[in-house]
């Protein structure tokens, strides 16, 4: 029988606490490989959302200290925490804020080369679909129903808190990265090697 451990959140500066006293906790970056190898916590894992889900109960098993889940605001974080309690890990908790707390309080970040943020990415290809079936409904009226498609597929990732594009984007080569299988990353977790 599994049960669900409710995930908390902490605050960036208590994190910097524990990092900076030699008490660091594991740090599990959700976010893809490509928004991972852009910048990232120094010593985080990159164990993007969806390996996660699909493998919690193998990762759980390398995983029996504290835990802090980061993303870009939190959210995948969350849904990450809920993946792991399913599986009964305990000592999750959430970066409240996720990248852009860390970030604005001036913490450390490993810096690599720019790269957008899936929700950027997202926000471009919705736009940019409404506005090609918009333009293209003048000669093609029946396009204004993608438009309306994507609306309702916007109101429903808001709804619901997923998001089918962006899972759908995090799956292209731009944002998946070189060492982000399962192998890789329970090798990581089993060494301790920090990134």
């Amino acid at each position: 029988m599994t049960t669900t451990t409710p995930t908390t959140t902490i605050d960036a500066a208590t994190l910097r606490e524990l990092i900076a006293a030699g008490r660091p906790p594991r740090v599990l970056d959700v976010r893809t490989p490509g928004e991972f190898e852009a910048a990232h916590i120094p010593g985080a894992y990159n164990v993007p959302l969806d390996l996660l889900r699909e493998h919690r109960a193998e990762l759980r098993s390398h995983l029996d200290e504290d835990v802090v889940l980061v993303c870009r605001s939190g959210v995948r974080a969350s849904q990450a925490g809920q993946a792991l309690g399913a599986v009964g890990l305990p000592n999750v908790k959430v970066l409240d804020g996720g990248m852009l707390a860390w970030q604005a309080t001036n913490a450390p970040v490993n810096q690599g080369r720019s790269r957008w943020d899936l929700e950027r990415q997202v926000r471009l290809v919705a736009g940019a679909i409404v506005l090609a079936a918009v333009l293209g409904s003048v000669f093609v009226p029946g396009l204004k129903w993608v438009a309306a498609f994507i609306g309702a597929g916007l109101t429903f990732a808001a709804l619901t808190n997923t998001c089918a594009m962006g899972m759908l984007l995090s799956k292209l080569p731009y944002n998946r990265g070189a060492s982000c299988d399962l192998d890789t990353i329970v090798g990581q977790l089993r060494d301790g090697g920090r990134r």
